[in-house]
């Protein structure tokens, strides 16, 4: 009888045991794929893990895009299937930058976000009512200051993964009051400006990728060339992501 009960006492071990031999093996190979894979895909794992709420885009079956969906396309190229993850990122970091500004600011709207292939489009508007440079410089003015800090410090959360563009642009029929600053000068003196303010806020020197000024060369579209909305700063967001050819 003794040898009986120590049989049914000890009878279920080797299942225990073997069921942490096959969750290792399990564990074991799940590390040696990930250690294969595509530095975007580590990166999107990664993620996921620290935002596992984190909205998938429609395409995507999960944390990493399916086969059908194997790439993004702009109008110059094709940006790797990982990168939907990384889009689906930076258009949700658009928004809360948006919400915290006019959380703030809730009668001014000073900032508005546009999707563009690559990434998001994020424009500050030079209003009269509330404008983010002092007339006719590139200095900013207090709300312009906090304007531009507040997006930094959202940017500068994501060093590794965006890319930073900068553009001045302005209306026409501007009287400049010196004859060697006009609109190409203070286009290119207020994105440079945002340049600086925004490396001051965290952004890193490298991530930012272009800085330039348009004059009154492209104005908001629907909008009159010389109508005062022209005046802004666009910060571009853009997936440092691998492009593929056509």
């Amino acid at each position: 009888m003794a040898k009986k009960n120590r049989h049914g006492h000890h009878g279920g071990a080797w299942k225990v045991a073997y069921a942490d031999f096959v969750t290792a093996m399990m564990a074991l190979f799940l590390v040696l794929w990930l250690t294969s894979q595509d530095e975007k895909i580590k990166e999107a794992v990664e993620r996921s893990f620290r935002s596992p709420f984190a909205s998938m885009t429609k395409e995507s079956s999960g944390i990493i895009p399916n086969k059908d969906t194997q790439a993004v396309k702009s109008r110059e190229s094709n940006f790797d299937s990982a990168s939907v993850v990384e889009l689906n990122m930076l258009r949700r970091l658009a928004e809360e930058v948006l919400k915290t500004l006019q959380d703030s600011n809730p009668n001014e709207e000073a900032v508005k976000v546009e999707p563009i292939p690559e990434g998001v489009r994020i424009s500050i508007f030079d209003k009269g009512q509330e404008p983010i440079f002092k007339s006719d410089t590139a200095e900013f003015t207090d709300f312009g200051r906090w304007v531009v800090s507040t997006l930094a410090w959202q940017v500068s959360r994501y060093t590794n993964t965006f890319r930073v563009e900068l553009e001045g642009h302005t209306e026409t029929n501007q009287n400049p009051k010196r004859e060697d600053f006009g609109p190409w000068e203070i286009t290119t003196d207020r994105a440079n400006a945002t340049r600086r303010k925004m490396i001051d806020n965290g952004v890193g020197p490298s991530q930012i990728r272009k800085v330039a000024g348009y004059a009154d060369t492209q104005p908001v579209e629907g909008k009159a060339p010389t109508d005062p909305i022209n005046r802004r700063v666009s910060v571009l967001l853009k997936i440092n992501g691998r492009k593929q050819e056509l």
